[in-house]
């Protein structure tokens, strides 16, 4: 035999050996973006490559950001920036075991209705080390849970999947919306009354699912009070826009029959969504989502159980009656402009605190007067309007400004 035959065949033994070797003394763990802990892992390494943990982290050169861009009604925008490991291998240290992490990406294929690159980021340590996934995996669990404590998630629809937009966000107190006495006592009611029915609905054979309509003028607090309602009941809100290109009927069917567990679904500004049983978008595009296809999804044999739909609307009177009868809209309440008495609270709730001074009372009692004064003139203020000029004043200047808006106009002499 020759001497490079020989050496091939060596080779080939150790490669052979090798192989074998890594299958008995090496693990892997993989993970695909599928997988809620796919989400979980990154943003679990991201923060222990911060502060280390006293677990001698290594932290990744290969860096990759995730940006969330929130664009609100008013024109105004925010984004949120994370770190997360990039594209390639990365080592880390967890329990003393060295793990190596490899975050790979699918760059000719894409998931067919979101349209998002499959990722995959595989795990490899030691076989005597694979305890530490189930434990490294609950640590990561534990950490998305501990952040959303207390606050409120944000989902919206990525193709066929509800996803968490941005961050938890704060919970915004119930009382600190101000809405006419009784309406929002009313909705408050209505929900935890039909939460605690399911069995009710069972016994009776009805589809467990309620419909909510809130109608009024811009800035009286639609969205705002669904926020916060589902804040003190501790429940996440899932936003479908209507008007999203690519929307169809049996996407909107999948993603009404699939929300996530303890969960409003809102759907805004609900006239806007079809003209004449058209779904068209403000540049004229069609899409393929039909009036009828969204019936069917709210109430449909297809339709989903255990479910509340919050719409919203400026303009009632647009809405097609088969969209708001009894079965799809079980209670529609009308949020108007703000009423004196409104007004009154809201400006002891900015600026009274724990104690009221009797100052404070008697400009409140002024404000009262000014608003019924104006509303006989036929001059009326969102309360959206009223938030906005107490956060920018005192309470002496906000009333100024109240004064001069509420001003009777000179008489016109000839």
């Amino acid at each position: 035999m020759g001497v490079g035959v020989g050496l091939t065949i060596l080779r080939t033994s150790m490669t052979f050996g090798t192989t074998l070797l890594q299958r008995r003394l090496l693990v892997t763990l993989e993970l695909n973006n599928k997988d809620p802990s796919y989400q979980w892992f990154l943003p679990w390494l991201a923060q222990h490559n911060k502060v280390g943990s006293g677990k001698s982290w290594t932290r990744s050169h290969q860096l990759s950001v995730e940006t969330a861009v929130e664009h609100r009604k008013n024109g105004s925008s925010s984004a949120l920036f994370n770190l997360v490991a990039g594209q390639g291998t990365h080592w880390f240290r967890y329990h003393g075991a060295w793990i190596q992490m490899k975050r790979e990406r699918e760059t000719k294929s894409t998931q067919a209705v979101s349209g998002i690159p499959w990722e995959t980021v595989t795990l490899t340590t030691l076989s005597r080390d694979r305890v530490l996934f189930p434990k490294l995996l609950a640590e990561a669990r534990d950490l998305a849970m501990r952040a959303q404590e207390g606050k409120l998630v944000v989902h919206t629809a990525w193709g066929i999947q509800w996803q968490p937009f941005g961050l938890p966000r704060r919970k915004r107190p119930l009382k600190s919306v101000v809405l006419r006495e009784g309406v929002g006592e009313r909705l408050e009611e209505d929900v935890r009354k039909f939460l605690d029915r399911r069995n009710w609905y069972a016994d009776r054979g009805i589809p467990y699912r309620r419909g909510y309509l809130l109608h009024g003028p811009p800035g009286s607090g639609k969205t705002s009070f669904i926020q916060s309602l589902a804040g003190s009941m501790n429940y996440d809100i899932c936003i479908l826009n209507l008007s999203e290109r690519g929307l169809t009927d049996d996407r909107l069917n999948h993603l009404l029959s699939n929300v996530p567990e303890r969960s409003f679904i809102l759907i805004e500004d609900v006239d806007a969504a079809f003209n004449k049983r058209v779904q068209t978008s403000e540049d004229g595009y069609q899409s393929a989502l039909t009036f009828s296809g969204f019936l069917n999804a709210l109430d449909g044999v297809a339709s989903g159980e255990e479910r509340l739909i919050f719409m919203t609307t400026n303009h009632v009177e647009k809405l097609d009656p088969a969209l708001i009868r009894p079965g799809r809209v079980d209670l529609d309440l009308h949020l108007d402009d703000a009423s004196p008495t409104q007004a009154r609270r809201l400006f002891l709730q900015f600026y009274g605190g724990d104690e009221e001074s009797e100052e404070l009372r008697a400009l409140a009692d002024e404000l009262h007067s000014l608003m019924e004064t104006g509303i006989q003139n036929g001059q009326t203020l969102s309360m959206a309007r009223l938030q906005g000029l107490f956060i920018q004043n005192s309470s002496g200047a906000s009333l100024e400004g109240l004064r001069a808006f509420f001003k009777p106009p000179p008489a016109i002499t000839s």
